[in-house]
């Protein structure tokens, strides 16, 4: 089995705790020793000794400065961001030249946050030998545990396989609005759909040829490119896999997940994954509070930050900028981000 771990992102929606030039994946959360990526390293090395990495030239020296067991080989470098259906097509490429075409590949993504690995290495062993057996794409879903607007979702069409809990993929749909999200959450029928999916690549060239030609066609360009890999990358569409390719193969097949699940897309999610004191909080760095709830502060300056008579808010202080936001409104940080990312290029 090879396990392909995908650390691009801009870094916007955790700015200004993460950067385009020092993604969220890259953040050490909870005091923690490790970081998201190391984490997701460590899962990922419950599975197989076969991960590769795939990560985007503006912090791919960090990248491998946190992974310093990980060969040169074992790196691949996009030249820049082109969405994950290219990332994905350009690692298919360079494991063609070392593997063998069978062989199992999961798909998993470096900032995500998942405290079972066992749960998590169940999970993918189950959806790995069901995509052996059947020569499909097997997909790993999520249960949703609130109603989320902000997932896609992934709708299940009967058991394929009762022993192991498998289904058929029956849809998938966009991001709903509550009252929507609140009837798949209900129904039990819909799984979130986290981006984690498995198939050889004999299996991803198969679909690709049937369900999209376009994106065979590109990982052909690549295949042949050789030393013009680079301009020939450069040259490709930016495209999501979802909309390339995985939404319109027909005979998916979908592992509920065994284990917990964060996208950490937001600081709310942040600080579902940390430990709160008492009263709600998170405080990290030279920070004094009074009268302050369910509030998560953190400071990263050398003078000191306080906090009076505040709930549910967000205090960040960096060196790339302070983020004072209410705390259920903090998915708006990534289009703020890209404001001040966008006045800083003019």
């Amino acid at each position: 089995m090879i396990v392909v771990i995908i650390a691009g992102g801009a870094g916007t929606r955790l700015w200004p705790l993460s950067t385009s030039e020092y993604p969220k994946h890259l953040l050490k959360i909870n005091s923690d020793t490790q970081s998201i990526l190391q984490k997701t390293y460590e899962r990922a090395s419950s599975l197989t000794d076969q991960i590769y990495i795939v990560s985007e030239q503006s912090h791919i020296n960090e990248v491998k400065h946190q992974l310093p067991n990980l060969t040169d080989d074992q790196f691949y470098v996009e030249p820049a961001r082109k969405g994950t259906a290219n990332c994905i097509i350009a690692a298919m490429v360079k494991l063609s030249g070392v593997h063998d075409s069978n062989e199992p590949i999961a798909f998993i993504h470096a900032d995500h946050f998942v405290r079972d690995h066992k749960g998590f290495a169940h999970s993918f062993k189950i959806a790995t030998t069901a995509s052996v057996k059947e020569q499909k794409i097997v997909l790993v879903g999520v249960e949703p545990t609130y109603p989320a607007t902000g997932f896609g979702y992934i709708e299940k069409d009967g058991l394929y396989d009762e022993e192991h809990f498998i289904y058929k993929v029956g849809s998938f749909k966009e991001k709903p609005d509550f009252k929507t999200a609140q009837t798949y959450q209900l129904s039990g029928n819909y799984l979130w759909n986290c981006g984690y999916f498995v198939g050889s690549l004999n299996t991803f060239k198969l679909k690709m040829e049937h369900f999209a030609p376009d994106l065979l066609a590109s990982f052909k360009k690549l295949s042949d490119a050789g030393e013009e890999f680079e301009k020939v990358y450069l040259s490709l569409e930016n495209e999501a896999i979802d909309y390339a390719l995985i939404e319109k193969v027909d005979d998916l097949l979908v592992v509920p997940a065994s284990f917990d699940w964060l996208d950490l897309g937001s600081y709310m999610d942040l600080a579902s994954a940390v430990t709160l004191d008492e009263a709600g909080n998170y405080l990290r760095g030279d920070v004094e509070i009074d009268e302050v709830n369910n509030s998560y502060i953190e400071n990263y300056e050398d003078k000191p930050v306080a906090v009076i008579g505040l709930d549910n808010c967000v205090v960040i202080n960096t060196k790339d900028g302070i983020l004072v936001s209410r705390k259920d409104m903090s998915q708006k940080v990534g289009d703020i981000a890209k404001k001040i990312a966008a006045r800083g290029s003019q």
